[in-house]
């Protein structure tokens, strides 16, 4: 296995990705980048509308978060990442930048997607969404560098599960230690 110097914690809507990164960006120290922060406005509008996106739709924004995982890692960051990746090709944009990236993905039923989404008040993702979300999922089974794990899970055992898990890599980050998060950690720096 090689080196993890990131980590991006995947999966469908609602399945806790944002809650989890910043679990284990907290736990590191790192640096949490939210994803959906980065999506432009057209995209934001057509999810709203309820009409799912398209790969060409998905495009620069994967750009573009590559892009500020690679400058990161560069500046000596511990970045996790929140990013749906649902299709091996969008990993493999992310992977261009940051080679040996790390994926947590985080594993649900449909029926519990659908329910959580519901239940997000003030989020532009709307729960009939969810179904055009499985429907694009190729989950990464076989992947280098993937820590499946049930989100169905506490989040504090799903982040320490897959901080232990970066640890364990050989050479993840770079050979710096990780030290537990101090106060006031992890906050959005993008």
């Amino acid at each position: 296995m090689g080196r993890m110097p990131a980590l991006v914690v995947m999966g469908v809507s609602g399945c806790g990705k944002s809650s989890v990164g910043q679990a284990i960006s907290d736990a590191v120290n790192g640096t949490m980048i939210e994803g959906d922060s980065f999506h432009p406005e057209e995209n934001i509008k057509k999810m709203s509308a309820g009409h799912p996106l398209t790969d060409e739709d998905r495009a620069g924004w994967l750009a573009r978060l590559a892009t500020i995982l690679q400058d990161a890692v560069r500046n000596g960051e511990r970045p996790v990442l929140a990013c749906s990746a649902l299709k091996k090709s969008y990993r493999d944009i992310l992977r261009g930048k940051t080679p040996d990236l790390g994926f947590v993905f985080l594993e649900m039923t449909r029926q519990v997607a659908g329910e959580r989404v519901s239940h997000r008040p003030g989020h532009f993702m709307p729960a009939s969404l969810v179904d055009s979300q499985f429907a694009t999922l190729e989950p990464p089974h076989g992947e280098a560098n993937v820590y499946p794990v049930d989100a169905n899970l506490p989040i504090v055992d799903i982040a320490r599960g897959a901080v232990a898990w970066w640890q364990r890599t050989p050479g993840a980050d770079g050979g710096r230690p990780m030290q537990p998060a101090k106060a006031q950690s992890g906050a959005l720096k993008a």
